[in-house]
């Protein structure tokens, strides 16, 4: 099958998006699809590389941090990509790509699949100066973009739950992103472990408390901070991973809550070497109830760590409570929580947190589900015209 994904964001940027659309790529052509994929180009010159074409664009941060949205173009590039003829398009971007993706339908005549992959309610701090015309403006938004679409991929039930809450009146598929294990996933031994943590500044005999993620107000990691700061582990060292347009809010808060010698910011590292600061930490920790899916949280998972994170439901099927990890609803829970997995022996719940994480969420078995979703629209779209 030809498969065109568009998006705007990839390789060059590390957010969950770039992730999932990585690691269908990869499935997809291990299950011998012919796979194309259409993004922006980080400059305003447009280019083939391989099997990536990257389209012009210029820089929308007023919008959101680190977007780009494409130039007017007339280009032989998406005409090459027109004569190729797609079977199917696979979009995971609502905005620059989708109008491309629309464009290439309307010659083509192949089916737009969409994933979902993000909870703009959560994000209406950063293009609306009102919260209740932002969430009316994304709900119309969302539908506008279903109207185009033969199926919607809700990475969760929790965004099933939003797009049917929205009305959108078109399929809704859930699947679950897969995770590359190959590359996520460490395999340093423990004097190899040990010698990354003091390379980063760890002391040795302290436990890791770990947060990866972009560092934005929606991540709600200021209630982490709080937390910590007013129950202070005096065995472990507060491991924040990533950057973004909140790390300046985020220094202050670790300053005012007395933090600061017990914490370790990164910046941002890339997704290569993310399995390293995975391998240094212990628990892993979240506050945000932003997330579609937060494959951060797999990730964890995949190398051992055990989770502590805010209720929410899209770890309903992620976090297993008290076998591999904790959810929290409180302060009080979070602490007394985190203190039972800095001083008691974790060591079973770590097993069942990789073993865990490996079963269900392998590329393969992702790549599969997506598959039998592209078959199903296929078989409708025939089934359609014969009727018709």
């Amino acid at each position: 099958m030809k498969i065109l994904i568009t998006t705007d964001w990839y390789k060059s940027a590390v957010n969950g998006v770039v992730t999932s659309v990585r690691n269908l790529e990869t499935g997809l052509r291990q299950l011998g699809h012919d796979v194309k994929i259409l993004t922006l180009s980080e400059t305003h010159f447009s280019y083939v590389n391989q099997n990536t074409t990257y389209i012009g664009s210029v820089k929308a941060e007023k919008i959101y941090p680190c977007a780009r949205v494409k130039i007017p173009l007339k280009s032989r590039l998406i005409e090459n990509i027109i004569k190729w003829k797609p079977d199917i398009i696979h979009s995971q971007c609502e905005f620059s790509t989708f109008s491309l993706a629309r464009k290439i339908s309307d010659i083509t005549g192949a089916p737009i699949i969409h994933t979902y992959h993000t909870i703009y309610e959560d994000y209406t701090h950063y293009f609306s100066p009102s919260i209740r015309l932002g969430r009316r403006a994304v709900r119309l938004f969302t539908r506008y973009i279903a109207r185009h679409t033969d199926c919607m991929i809700a990475p969760t039930e929790k965004v099933e739950s939003i797009l049917k809450k929205y009305k959108c009146k078109i399929p809704v598929e859930v699947v679950p992103s897969g995770v590359d294990f190959d590359v996520i996933v460490s395999n340093k031994n423990n004097a190899e472990r040990q010698d990354f943590r003091r390379s980063i500044g760890i002391p040795d005999g302290k436990k890791v408390i770990l947060y990866s993620g972009r560092l934005a107000e929606e991540k709600n990691l200021d209630e982490i901070i709080g937390f910590l700061g007013r129950n202070k582990p005096d065995n472990a060292v507060f491991l924040i991973v990533g950057d973004g347009p909140y790390r300046e809010e985020i220094e202050k808060k670790i300053e005012e809550f007395g933090l600061k010698d017990i914490t370790i910011m990164t910046g941002m590292v890339s997704y290569s070497e993310m399995k390293n600061y995975y391998c240094a930490g212990d628990v892993f920790v979240s506050a945000s109830q932003s997330e579609t899916q937060g494959l951060t949280y797999i990730e964890a998972l995949a190398n051992g760590l055990v989770l502590l994170c805010k209720k929410d439901e899209c770890l309903d099927n992620v976090l297993q409570d008290g076998i591999n990890g904790y959810a929290y609803t409180n302060e009080s829970q979070f602490s007394e929580r985190l203190d039972r997995l800095l001083t008691e022996d974790i060591s079973d719940m770590q097993v069942k947190a990789a073993e865990f994480a490996k079963q269900k969420f392998s590329i393969k078995t992702f790549a599969e589900h997506i598959e039998d979703v592209y078959y199903l629209i296929l078989r409708q779209r025939v089934s359609d015209s014969i009727s018709a």
